[in-house]
């Protein structure tokens, strides 16, 4: 069996905030992460506005410090410890591991031309030996994510939200990266746009057997593009599954309650949503034991102490609840 693309191991990320009268506080963004991401993946991560997606994505991709755990990037030509990565092996890296951002709007400059925009990671990071060269790959990427020439000469400001949101792609394909964190990427296109924006995912994931992390809080769009699911909460993995299995058979009561507000086209469904009371609680004042304890419904004595592992039950779906076992039985599918 190979080695995963992305391996994480108890994986956390914390902030020094605030000072003054009552000193600094520690905010857990990302809490003893554990994730294996395997090359050529669609690999999606869903959760509420909080929970610790962005800075998980960018803790993967060496953007912020990595402050507890371990982490590691392995393809076929290195493996790098993302831990302590620094120097000309974090400049390699860069080239293989990119961001699409989610605001098309602000991620362009407005005084650059499309192939500058394009071009520029290439001549940062000198990939290319001449104008020449930069040039032939830039046109050869722009063609592969739906640009003609005649948009390389153009600035942002002529482009509508989904092409602008495929000149980003096209930014971060150009440099040949394995990796790509694509953060909330479709989160503020109009609907018909975001599918053509995903199919094109979807389609250089297949011709260019590129890595994708797809970070979501739209479920519907997890659901039609994910082949593997990750749901967090308050910096936690709280269940993890193939996609298919997932949305079959959620077994935390925080994904069944997520997964319950997605929409249904079935007029006669009698499905309604399950209310979470309460808000999401502080990154920097957690709750002890089970961190969804405080707006769980099913919660015990038991979780309000014990924090759950994420448990393996060897069937490739993985959940950190005690009583998901007891739950499913009671529970309808």
């Amino acid at each position: 069996m190979t080695d995963p693309l992305i391996r994480a191991r108890n994986l956390s990320v914390g902030f020094r905030i605030g000072g003054g009268l009552f000193g600094k506080s520690i905010l857990k963004a990302v809490d003893k992460v554990d994730l294996d991401i395997e090359k050529g993946a669609f690999f999606g991560i869903v959760g509420e506005s909080g929970s610790g997606k962005t800075t998980l994505g960018r803790a993967l991709l060496k953007a912020v410090p990595i402050t507890g755990g371990e982490a590691s990037y392995t393809d076929d030509e290195v493996d790098y410890d993302l831990t302590t990565l620094d120097g000309a092996e974090l400049k390699d890296y860069r080239k293989r591991a990119q961001l699409i951002f989610q605001d098309p709007y602000a991620a362009l400059s407005p005084r650059m031309t499309v192939r500058d925009i394009i071009a520029e990671p290439l001549e940062v990071m000198k990939l290319t030996q001449n104008r020449r060269d930069t040039d032939a790959r830039v046109r050869e990427i722009a063609a592969k994510c739906r640009l003609n020439l005649e948009h390389l000469r153009r600035f942002p400001h002529a482009f509508s939200g989904g092409q602008r949101q495929r000149i980003s792609i096209a930014r971060a394909l150009v440099s040949g990266p394995k990796f790509i964190v694509a953060d909330e990427s479709v989160a503020a296109l109009d609907v018909s746009i975001q599918a053509d924006v995903l199919n094109l995912l979807k389609e250089l994931q297949r011709d260019l057997g590129i890595t994708f992390m797809f970070i979501s809080h739209d479920l519907s769009v997890v659901a039609h593009t994910c082949d593997h699911v990750a749901v967090m909460y308050l910096g936690r993995l709280v269940e993890t599954a193939p996609t298919r299995k997932i949305f079959a058979a959620p077994r935390h009561p925080y994904t069944r309650a997520l997964f319950s507000a997605i929409p249904s086209l079935d007029p006669d469904s009698n499905d309604r949503a399950q209310k979470l009371e309460g808000e999401i609680p502080s990154p920097t004042n957690q709750p002890t034991g089970c961190k969804f304890h405080t707006r769980c419904p099913h919660v015990i004595d038991r979780c309000r102490k014990e924090e759950p592992a994420l448990e393996q039950p060897g069937d490739g779906h993985e959940v950190a609840c005690h009583r998901w076992r007891e739950l499913m039985e009671s529970m309808p599918a």
